[in-house]
């Protein structure tokens, strides 16, 4: 439902530093300056729709994204839908479940630490892991080290 080439497209959603989460979207250079998009998320079926705090605005104050803090993720599934108006018609809807733990974006490992010995030609390497909302077993991590010699 909703006028033709009015839908949104490319909707891409990123949580990081645990629990912030931004999602934004394009919108087709033919679309005039008078349409406005909204978006609306629940974390749950059961939940009503809530509308977004904190737009991310473009050139023309036309919503193109939206800010998000306090995000838990834990396992939790989130249901977005984006509408919107032009001239006082509904625009095409655009609706999306995203799985939360997929789109996290982990911060790096945290207090890392290098100690070396010349005696031994050794290096001891330790670190803690990442932060994160929803990861409980740090066995779930795994880590890579590159080594350049200078």
């Amino acid at each position: 439902a909703g006028m033709n080439e009015t839908a949104i497209e490319n909707f891409v959603c990123v949580i990081f530093n645990v629990s912030f989460m931004n999602c934004t979207w394009h919108v087709d250079r033919t679309v005039s300056g008078d349409t406005q998009y909204f978006l609306y998320w629940k974390t749950s079926g059961k939940e009503d729709f809530t509308e977004c705090q904190n737009y991310i605005k473009d050139d023309f104050e036309r919503h193109r994204g939206c800010r998000f803090q306090n995000v838990m993720i834990e396992n939790k599934k989130a249901y977005f839908l984006v509408n919107g108006s032009r001239s006082g018609q509904n625009i095409q809807s655009y609706e999306k479940k995203i799985k939360l733990y997929k789109i996290e974006k982990l911060t790096p490992p945290l207090n890392v630490t290098v100690n070396c010995t010349e005696a031994s030609h050794r290096c001891e390497i330790q670190w803690q892991p990442p932060r994160t909302s929803h990861v409980k077993r740090h066995a779930c991590f795994k880590y890579e080290i590159v080594i350049e010699n200078k």
